[in-house]
């Protein structure tokens, strides 16, 4: 008995742990986004798929794979629709990684992170 109490009790704490995919209807976030690019290129992402530094997709850590997201650089206000095919970032206080595409229409290369907004797309 015990021991079923035990795992129970482990069971709990490690679902209580677990990162949860949050509903994207209605996410309207801002924080600190950055890119990543060449060396990651044609690595396997969290989805599964290779990432390509040449499409329109970001890292976040709890939108689900496939969500469709508006992020504004705020500083120029410029915009871009990514799709979420990747975790992360792994860097504190960042809200997004974007693929180099979507940073470079975001006006962001140079200065490698940007103040942004992230608003989930209803389809």
């Amino acid at each position: 008995m015990k021991r079923l109490l035990g795992a129970c009790a482990l069971l709990s704490l490690l679902t209580g742990c677990a990162s949860h995919d949050i509903d994207p209807r209605g996410y309207d976030q801002t924080g600190t986004a950055s890119y990543y690019g060449a060396r990651h290129h044609g690595k396997r992402t969290a989805s599964g798929e290779p990432f390509n530094q040449h499409a329109l997709t970001a890292a976040h850590r709890q939108l689900p794979f496939g969500t469709r997201v508006r992020v504004t650089n705020l500083s120029n206000n410029k915009s871009v629709v990514v799709r979420i095919n990747d975790r992360g970032p792994h860097t504190r206080g960042r809200l997004i990684d974007l693929s180099r595409q979507a940073a470079e229409q975001l006006g962001m290369l140079r200065s490698g992170t940007a103040k942004v907004r992230v608003q989930g797309i209803n389809d």
